[in-house]
């Protein structure tokens, strides 16, 4: 079966992560979690956290279909390596992050979305795989200073 990426299947997939308490909603094309690639819509609003993180075993790819974003890199310690404002009317798509580098977003504009792409199966994060250096998702206050700090940088 055709799987259509259409104006309407981002905005509903945009309502569903607005309705969200993590801000976030994925759309996955994928079969099951199982699955060897794993290909999915993940649509994400102002104020949703990401906490940097790291997959040891597989590189990942995030295109902007639309709206905006600001993808980070750190060094073991924390320290920003680089960024890069992700936006398709700047004329800025994608990036692909090579395996074991540390990485988290800062959503810029409400609506954004991002095609994703990365080898499953689907495993959980060890938690050496979860930057110590940064606020846990639990931590809703530190979590947003931590994002204003990186807006900062």
């Amino acid at each position: 079966m055709i799987k259509l990426i259409s104006e309407e299947l981002l905005d509903g997939v945009t309502h569903d992560a607005q309705e969200n308490s993590r801000l976030r909603m994925n759309y996955n094309f994928h079969e099951s979690l199982d699955a060897p690639i794993h290909r999915l819509l993940n649509a994400l609003e102002p104020g949703t956290y990401l906490p940097p993180h790291r997959h040891v075993d597989k590189e990942e790819t995030y295109i902007v279909l639309r709206g905006s974003l600001i993808a980070f890199f750190y060094d073991d310690m924390g320290n920003v390596t680089e960024k890069v404002n992700l936006n398709p009317s700047a004329g800025m798509y994608g990036v692909e992050i090579p395996s074991g580098t540390w990485h988290s977003i800062v959503v810029l504009e409400s609506g954004t979305v991002i095609f994703e792409i990365k080898s499953g199966p689907y495993k959980p994060l060890p938690p050496e795989d979860v930057a110590p250096w940064a606020p846990a998702p639990s931590d809703v206050e530190g979590a947003i200073i931590f994002m204003k700090r990186m807006l900062e940088v």
